[in-house]
């Protein structure tokens, strides 16, 4: 029934693949088994995307049928399943950005890899980064940003977690639109990410978790 599930979401069948996940979750089915195939669905429409297969609508479909399924199922998450977390990540769009198609599939992703994700959402503040990595307390941060005006308020971000005597407590890693090692360099991130699997990669990676 997974393989259905996963199959009604790449082919772009959402109140099929919306029902199907209903179905399972009152049947009994484990709920991380649910969003586990929501996460291999979520892959193949990245790949898929990466290749010029997909477009911007199918990413925005996939990501609103992902959002819908997670509202249902992750309340049923166990406890256990909630608290054994590999590492904290807080991610947000960069201020004057309101982009938030490609964070959200990051925050899931993150979120089904065993993370602890704080999402501060869009146009955020540079403060509100600096206060949050002090009472969240995170090891990762992700700077989400689609547009251009978005890589100035990355590096205004990254300063200000510096100045604030931050910097060597999280690792920073940068994503969206046509983020590239120019901008990393430019930002001061320490690594930048082209899709969600790049996200969860580094996360492993810095936590020592891969």
């Amino acid at each position: 029934m997974s393989k259905e599930l996963v199959d009604a979401m790449v082919n772009m069948k959402e109140k099929e693949a919306i029902g199907m996940a209903k179905d399972l979750i009152d049947g009994g089915q484990g709920p991380m088994n649910i969003l586990n195939a929501c996460k291999e669905a979520m892959e193949i429409v990245g790949s898929r995307f990466e290749k010029g297969e997909f477009f911007l609508p199918e990413l925005v479909m996939a990501g609103e049928m992902l959002r819908q399924i997670s509202e249902f199922v992750k309340p049923k998450l166990k406890g256990k399943e909630k608290t054994e977390r590999l590492g904290r990540v807080i991610i947000g769009t960069v201020e004057g950005d309101i982009h938030d198609i490609g964070k959200d599939i990051v925050v899931f992703m993150l979120d089904v890899n065993g993370f602890e994700v704080l999402d501060l959402g869009i146009d955020v503040p540079v403060q509100k980064f600096v206060d949050s990595i002090k009472d969240f307390q995170p090891s990762v941060i992700g700077l989400s940003g689609f547009l251009t005006l978005a890589f100035d308020s990355m590096k205004s971000t990254v300063d200000a977690i510096t100045e604030a005597g931050l910097r060597d407590k999280v690792r920073i890693m940068i994503g969206g639109g046509q983020i590239d090692e120019e901008i990393r360099k430019y930002s001061g991130a320490d690594a930048y990410g082209t899709d969600a699997m790049d996200a969860v990669k580094l996360a492993k990676q810095w936590t020592g978790t891969n």
